[in-house]
């Protein structure tokens, strides 16, 4: 499958409470947005992916309905926070097939609707709810992460602080973003403790919504700009865990990355620009290594020479990641591939990546008794 798929059109909402906008309203803005984008009309859409995490059954037609695109064929995909970037790699395929030329993947959630505080862990896995029963959550399990990090590699707490640091830098120049107000590593280090060693600065925001959508094609558009091809698209599923493992070991993260680098032909050390799945401040600086951006166990010393800073080597997460710009599921994956796709078109004004040929974005998801992550997905994208 050697077909060319191209990003002829990207579009987002900004990333905030949006209490006055439905879910249609914030599809509608993405959508339209990227088919403009792309100098397209709704009916040049021959099918449509729809990702979501908690909107319920049957969503994405309820979505298309409302934006008067119906009858072609429409996919509802589900993969936790990996959602928006396995409904890319599934449409990919199906254009890489020449089952259609031109289909728009968009991602949605509304977060807000379940009221802030911490993602529930899933409900339909006794091994998983054995852990919930306990008292695990989501801010617990990448504590303990940080916990182990900072003792074997003799780190301390700021280290973690300086990704939120970090990222909140950038996204106070990204009006897209939620939290647009710099910290410095006392305020991140002094915010309220959530789990011991990760304060509230160094968690994603919960009370978010937004949707994001590209459009896809294999042919050229009239409105399309300088062309974004996906040169790699990877998805992979977590392995069975049944002994004593590494939790610092992203071991899903490194294996889809590494198909996505093969696939596409590029080296790690080609890559411009990042954005990962930075949930919480220990994830950046697991996935530095399992992307092969730094070699194991130098992942604090890439933050701490502003090497992933803007302006650095190799820019990570410049539209301020999920800790800045926020962390609605489905719409996160897809959030990435725009933000990427801009960066590469010249189009991120206010951060932009100079000279950004290659970029790539990482998503996990899914929290599950017994497995690293229960899905993994990594893109490669260029000019």
């Amino acid at each position: 499958m050697n077909t060319t798929v191209h990003i002829a059109g990207a579009a987002m909402t900004p990333f905030a409470r949006h209490d006055d906008k439905s879910m249609q309203d914030l599809v509608q803005a993405a959508v339209l947005g990227a088919l403009a984008d792309a100098g397209l009309e709704p009916g040049n859409v021959q099918a449509m992916y729809s990702a979501n995490v908690y909107g319920g059954m049957i969503l994405g037609q309820v979505l298309a309905r409302d934006l008067q695109i119906t009858g072609p064929a429409l996919y509802n995909v589900e993969n936790a926070c990996a959602s928006g970037a396995t409904a890319v790699h599934l449409a990919r395929q199906a254009l890489q097939l020449g089952v259609y030329d031109t289909v728009v993947v968009w991602g949605v959630e509304a977060l807000t609707q379940l009221g802030g505080g911490t993602i529930p862990l899933q409900r339909n896995d006794y091994k998983t709810q054995l852990y919930a029963d306990q008292g695990m959550t989501l801010p617990s399990v990448y504590a303990m992460r940080a916990m182990r990090y900072l003792y074997e590699r003799g780190e301390s707490p700021e280290i973690l602080a300086r990704v939120a640091v970090k990222n909140r830098a950038a996204g106070a120049r990204n009006p897209y973003a939620q939290q647009r107000k710099e910290v410095t590593l006392e305020e991140v280090l002094t915010s309220r403790p959530v789990a011991e060693p990760l304060t509230l600065l160094q968690c994603c925001p919960s009370m978010v919504d937004g949707a994001a959508a590209v459009v896809l094609t294999t042919k050229q558009t009239k409105g399309m700009r300088k062309a974004v091809r996906i040169l790699g698209s990877a998805v992979q599923s977590g392995h069975q865990e049944l002994g004593c493992e590494d939790i610092l070991d992203a071991e899903i993260t490194a294996r889809t990355a590494r198909k996505a680098y093969e696939e596409a032909s590029v080296p790690p050390t080609d890559v411009d620009v990042v954005e990962l799945h930075d949930a919480f401040t220990i994830a950046e600086l697991l996935y530095y290594e399992a992307l092969q951006l730094v070699p194991p166990g130098e992942g604090a010393a890439l933050l701490r020479r502003g090497d992933t800073a803007l302006g650095g080597r190799v820019p990570v997460n410049p539209s301020g990641g999920l800790l800045a710009k926020g962390h609605p599921l489905g719409a996160t994956g897809v959030a990435q591939m725009v933000e990427i796709t801009w960066q590469l078109q010249g189009r991120a004004t206010g951060r932009q990546v100079e000279g950004a040929k290659i970029g790539l974005t990482q998503c996990t998801g899914g929290g599950i008794a017994g497995v690293d992550h229960a899905a993994s997905s990594v893109h490669l994208l260029g000019v």
